[in-house]
């Protein structure tokens, strides 16, 4: 076969030479192909441990890690506060971040939609396991916990309170992680005139004023 000698020097200045020709230049052509091969390969080793940490940071919400926590509703109190098994940091009742339902205790007096909020919540989540999942705060000032509440299939019973009318956008720093998404969702539900944006004005004025244009008084 014939054969061709290169001669030139390597990185240490030592000559050195490369075949070429029939069979020499398949040679090189592979060898290079190895080389890019394990190069490739070096660089995903670098850059998907970067790529996993940033995975862990950008958690999604309800996806079972440690700031979650699997428990059973007991008992559903009004529309966004409930009683849970086992309790939590040794309390059983949660109040339901991000959203206000109308009242329906003796304490300021029955609002107008409470009992259908109450009921829903209700239907929704008694008997129900559910994963609770926290913010900054996890407790309030009346010792209860403070938590994103989500269903067996993933969804957040948070935001469908506000998607359905039942509640209004409430939301306390420093727990406004899901604030616009929260708001989003109640926007859908003014424009539909779902739930309380259904009710007349001499209705919606008894609800509290959360800041959302109702509510404050008639």
């Amino acid at each position: 076969m014939p054969y061709t000698a290169v001669t030139g020097k390597d990185e240490k200045g030592v000559e050195a030479t490369t075949p070429t020709g029939a069979g020499g230049g398949k040679r090189v052509t592979c060898v290079r192909g190895i080389a890019c091969l394990v190069l490739s390969i070096l660089t995903l080793l670098c850059v998907l441990p970067g790529c996993a940490s940033r995975l862990v940071s950008e958690r999604l919400p309800g996806d079972g890690s440690d700031s979650d926590t699997a428990v059973t509703v007991v008992r559903v109190t009004d529309g966004d506060t409930v009683r849970i098994s086992p309790e939590v940091e040794g309390e059983s009742k949660v109040r339901l971040i991000g959203v206000d339902t109308p009242e329906t205790g003796a304490n300021r007096g029955p609002e107008p939609y409470g009992e259908e909020a109450r009921d829903f919540t209700r239907r929704s989540l008694e008997g129900q396991d559910v994963t609770l999942e926290f913010d900054v705060e996890r407790k309030d000032d009346y010792g209860r916990l403070l938590a994103y509440a989500y269903l067996a299939d993933g969804t957040m019973f948070n935001e469908t309170l506000l998607r359905e009318g039942y509640a209004q956008v409430a939301t306390f720093p420093p727990n406004t992680r899901y604030v616009d998404r929260f708001e989003e969702a109640q926007e859908e539900a003014r424009e539909a005139r779902r739930g309380i944006w259904g009710l007349p004005e001499g209705q919606l004025c008894r609800l509290r004023d959360r800041g959302n244009g109702i509510g404050g008084g008639c």
